[in-house]
């Protein structure tokens, strides 16, 4: 804030001289002069006023995992990030998470799944796609055309990736798990390598089908995955500054 600076008064004779120091028409003349300067006054303090911070809009576009199949609403990941996300400042998570969608089916919705107005994407799929045995170039086909397209719309996009089961054998293993980072880095994406990080394989943090998380598990890939979003949410931020 820049500084205000008062001349001091033309020296009067004594019987006329009065104090400044907490004189009523003083207090009035630096209030005026502050207001004048853009400044609120809160009793005596002197606070700078701050514009309102624009809010970021995420839209996490995702599978059952994403939709929180199996939980009470405020069990699901969007609930419990946007829960988390509380303290980061003005951020809205929208739900776009559709159980059973394989990337394809993700990218036939995207342009109404992601409205005019997001900021940025946290994009989960591909899973369905493995657990049903697809091509892994179809996926990645599907999820080149996903990101080219929020790209050309300056959206910003956390990529969530996926494993593939060992079962499925070596070769489409190798096709399926580059996926994600080599689309990361062609598109200038963040990644976050696997999306069940911390989940995976613990019966304690899976429902009953072993695959998806229970609330528990939930809470270990929000925590997990929450500095990857903070990244995303900065990004937005710097792209499109209040």
């Amino acid at each position: 804030m820049s500084s205000i600076s008062l001349a001091c008064p033309r020296a009067v004779p004594s019987n006329r001289v009065r104090s400044y120091g907490r004189d009523k028409g003083f207090r009035q003349i630096w209030r005026r002069a502050i207001a004048a300067a853009g400044v609120a006054l809160l009793g005596e303090a002197v606070v700078v006023a701050v514009p309102a911070q624009t809010p970021v809009k995420i839209v996490a576009l995702g599978d059952s995992l994403t939709a929180g199949l199996g939980l009470r609403e405020a069990e699901g990941f969007v609930p419990r990030l946007q829960a988390f996300l509380t303290a980061q400042g003005a951020v809205e998570v929208e739900n776009a998470g559709v159980s059973g969608d394989t990337a394809s089916g993700g990218l036939a919705r995207l342009d109404w799944s992601v409205p005019q107005g997001t900021d940025g994407v946290i994009l989960e799929l591909g899973a369905n796609d493995m657990l049903r045995g697809i091509d892994p170039k179809v996926t990645y086909a599907a999820l080149d055309s996903i990101l080219r397209r929020l790209s050309e719309r300056h959206i910003a996009v956390l990529v969530c990736g996926m494993r593939a089961a060992p079962n499925l054998g070596t070769d489409y293993v190798q096709a399926y798990d580059r996926i994600y980072p080599e689309l990361a880095a062609k598109y200038g994406a963040l990644l976050y390598p696997f999306f069940l990080d911390g989940s995976a394989g613990d019966l304690s943090l899976t429902q009953r089908d072993g695959l998806h998380p229970n609330a528990a598990g939930v809470d270990v890939i929000v925590t997990r995955i929450l500095p990857k979003v903070r990244e995303l949410i900065a990004q937005v931020r710097r792209q499109h500054p209040a």
